[in-house]
């Protein structure tokens, strides 16, 4: 079998996938600062979630889970992968260019389906001027997703992972730029979207073709391959369409509160850091080593990567939640409090990114029991799942919203992630054991547990000691940093000294390669 270093690719998936997080957060402090909450922000976030609505549905939700799966093993075993690749190219590129011209001249209607709180003030007709130049970036990114999938089936994982950093850069250059020239940042910010999607796709088709494999555009054909790889993607589709559902729901019902799309958006980039490097990382990396393993029959291989790949998400991601409970409203003020984001914005944010937090596991679990359906191109299961767990998001988020407002969207968010992961966790009982955990994996989880719970106790007695730091403007960023610092020794001292991480594991798995 033709290897994929599992973790060293995921390794070098969430390091890169941190680089971009990382400029992200500057991305999101420069647009609170410089447009911060309110009409316009509301609207940019509300015009820039149609394309990446569209782009999980059409690129890394349907289409990735069918055709990495496919290419993987047409490339395990030398079965004409590229032409392959070529033909799912240029059907994918066809139908997004005719959705593109679609949203462009329904735009209204795209708006009051997805943002109604909007109708009747200045929101609606912003956020219609705003949609119509930010939409275009579905087709680039649509079509960038398929290379990196040729890249990472093919055990290239670096540039893929790399690439989504080129849209961080664009938008941080052009507010800067925009906010040095004195013109409206906001202009600036909407056009560096679909620039930065060419930009992406030129880097990683590129790469694509130095891997070997050469793409290039041409008439769509309708092969038995696209049949089978359109009938496993629909169910993909539908589920990804589930979860959209789910986000608009929440879209909705904070629509109806000034800024509060603003604060659900903020606390959203703040738990999406862990759940980029991790959880994306491990189901990039794991989707196509699982489905190599299938391939060559090792179920012995399978069951290690799904473990290993289990551990490391709760050894990092546990402690993550931990701390987003434990100290929210530090991470926020310090990131988020400044230009035009006040302090009651910030305990807005604050309140949303607890919730999160006790989600977050949930999120990052499903992008590892996903794979063990996709790689058997299994989107059917999934799918149902979805469904459930779409009822459960809209029955609380409408529900709780007569009771509780805006926040009801986070609370129902994080609660139907925990149904889906759940159901997931049982819809692969029947598949044996090569979908079940391992000893060793049974044996640290409690260990992970216990440390995260230590490490969070010790977060709030720093907490406690840096608090009149957090709030002074000279010191907030070094106390931030001791409390992060903190809460970083403490965890992985801990996680040693119990058995429940150990780094000599990362030393002798990146030694053999594996």
């Amino acid at each position: 079998m033709k290897p994929i270093r599992l973790m060293r690719g995921f390794l070098t998936v969430g390091f890169w996938t941190l680089m971009s997080r990382i400029l992200g957060f500057v991305r999101e402090v420069l647009i609170l600062a410089y447009i911060g909450p309110g009409p316009v922000m509301d609207a940019f976030v509300a015009a820039f979630r149609l394309p990446n609505m569209f782009r999980r549905f059409f690129a890394e939700g349907a289409f990735n889970a069918a055709f990495v799966p496919m290419f993987s093993k047409k490339y395990e075993g030398d079965e004409d992968a590229q032409q392959f690749a070529r033909d799912a190219f240029n059907g994918l590129g066809f139908v997004v260019l005719i959705l593109t011209g679609l949203a462009m001249i329904f735009m209204p209607a795209l708006v009051w389906a997805t943002a109604e709180g909007f109708v009747g003030d200045d929101r609606f007709d912003l956020t219609v001027g705003y949609g119509r130049i930010v939409f275009p970036y579905i087709l680039f990114m649509s079509l960038a997703a398929l290379f990196s999938g040729v890249l990472n089936a093919t055990g290239r994982f670096a540039v893929a992972a790399a690439a989504p950093l080129v849209l961080n850069i664009f938008v941080i250059v052009a507010m800067v730029a925009g906010a040095r020239t004195g013109g409206p940042v906001i202009g600036w910010l909407l056009w560096a979207i679909p620039v930065s999607g060419v930009a992406q796709l030129i880097l990683v088709w590129q790469a694509a073709a130095r891997a070997g494999v050469s793409i290039v555009p041409g008439r769509p054909r309708w092969t038995p391959d696209m049949k089978h790889m359109i009938v496993v993607a629909v169910p993909a589709a539908l589920a990804s369409g589930v979860l959209q559902i789910n986000l608009l729901v929440g879209q909705l019902v904070a629509s109806n509160t000034p800024n509060a799309l603003s604060w659900l958006y903020a606390a959203d980039r703040l738990y999406q850091l862990p759940l980029g490097v991790v959880g994306i990382a491990v189901g990039i990396v794991l989707l196509p080593s699982l489905s190599r393993h299938l391939k060559a029959g090792d179920a012995a291989g399978s069951r290690n990567a799904l473990s290993r790949a289990g551990e490391v998400s709760l050894a990092l991601t546990l402690p993550a939640a931990v701390a987003l409970m434990v100290i929210p409203l530090p991470l926020v003020s310090v990131l988020y409090e400044r230009g035009r984001t006040t302090s009651d914005d910030s305990a807005a944010i604050a309140v949303a990114v607890a919730i999160y937090g006790l989600g977050l596991p949930a999120f990052v679990m499903q992008k590892v029991l996903q794979p063990l359906f996709f790689a058997r191109e299994d989107t059917r299961t999934p799918f149902r799942y979805a469904v459930v767990a779409m009822v459960v998001n809209a029955v609380l988020a409408i529900g709780l919203s007569f009771v509780i407002g805006w926040i009801a969207a986070a609370i129902a968010a994080s609660a139907a992630a925990w149904v889906q992961t759940t159901m997931l966790w049982r819809g692969t009982r029947p598949m044996g054991e090569v979908a079940r955990f391992d000893d060793r994996f049974r044996d640290r989880l409690w260990r992970i547990v216990l440390a995260s719970a230590l490490m969070g106790v010790v977060l709030w007695g720093a907490m406690l000691v840096l608090g009149p730091f957090l709030g002074t403007p000279g010191w907030r960023y070094l106390a931030l940093v001791g409390l992060i610092a903190a809460g970083i020794v403490s965890y992985f001292t801990i996680a040693q000294a119990i058995g429940a991480l150990r780094l000599s594991d990362f030393r002798r798995t990146l030694r053999r390669g594996d």
